[in-house]
Parts: structure tokens; C-alpha cells; sequence
């Protein structure tokens, strides 16, 4: 696993102990943060995160996001990344993401 800061570690520990064991199967810390990063870019793509050209913070954007199309999306970029990642691990490391944002406060409940 790629050196990461203090949170995304705190992240990715999170999102792999929420995942249950039986739909953990082979999935890996990398795998998360590939997941994570490709999270991202589907995000940049539809402008709803950017990077704030003076702090060089990337910050988010309020803006709905189609979770069908970014689960499309990230199959799409882990099939290119020939990482055996199904759409249900997907699902599970966005859920995971989105409920540690909640409670670090970073989202709100809907």
C-alpha cells in the first residue's frame, strides 16, 4: 500500500471493516484506494470536485451524482486495471466511504 496521510489510512481501515468477510473475498488495500481514487475522478469529471488552485486542496462541489453511473464508472476503471473488484465491493467501499464522511462530519445524513 502507497504511503498515505494519517485520515486515509484511518479511511481505508474503516472501509475494510465494514466490508462483512464473506463479500471481503480477496479485496485488498489497494484495491480500496483504487476504488477511492477512481470515486474521484468520475467526481472531476462531472465537476464536482476540484482542486483549489490556492491551497491546492481538492474540495468538493455541492451537485447530486448518479450512483448507477458512478458505479458504472468505477467497474469500468477496475476492469482496465484487470483487478477482480465486483460491482457489490464497489457498492460496499462506497457505502463504507460515504458513512465514515458522516460520522467525521464531512457529509450530512439524508
Amino acid at each position: 500500500m502507497a504511503l498515505l496521510e494519517p485520515e486515509e489510512r484511518e479511511l481505508v481501515a474503516f472501509i475494510y471493516d465494514a466490508i462483512p468477510t464473506e463479500d471481503r473475498g480477496e479485496l485488498t488495500a489497494d484495491d480500496i484506494l483504487l476504488v477511492l481514487d477512481l470515486m474521484d475522478d468520475y467526481l472531476e469529471e462531472q465537476g464536482l470536485l476540484r482542486e483549489d488552485p490556492k491551497t491546492g486542496e481538492m474540495e468538493y462541489l455541492e451537485g447530486d451524482v448518479d450512483e448507477t453511473e458512478q458505479l458504472n464508472y468505477v467497474l469500468a476503471g477496475v476492469k482496465e486495471e484487470g483487478r477482480p473488484i465486483t460491482g457489490v465491493q464497489i457498492q460496499l467501499i462506497q457505502d463504507a466511504e460515504l458513512q465514515f464522511g458522516i460520522e467525521k462530519g464531512y457529509y450530512e445524513e439524508e
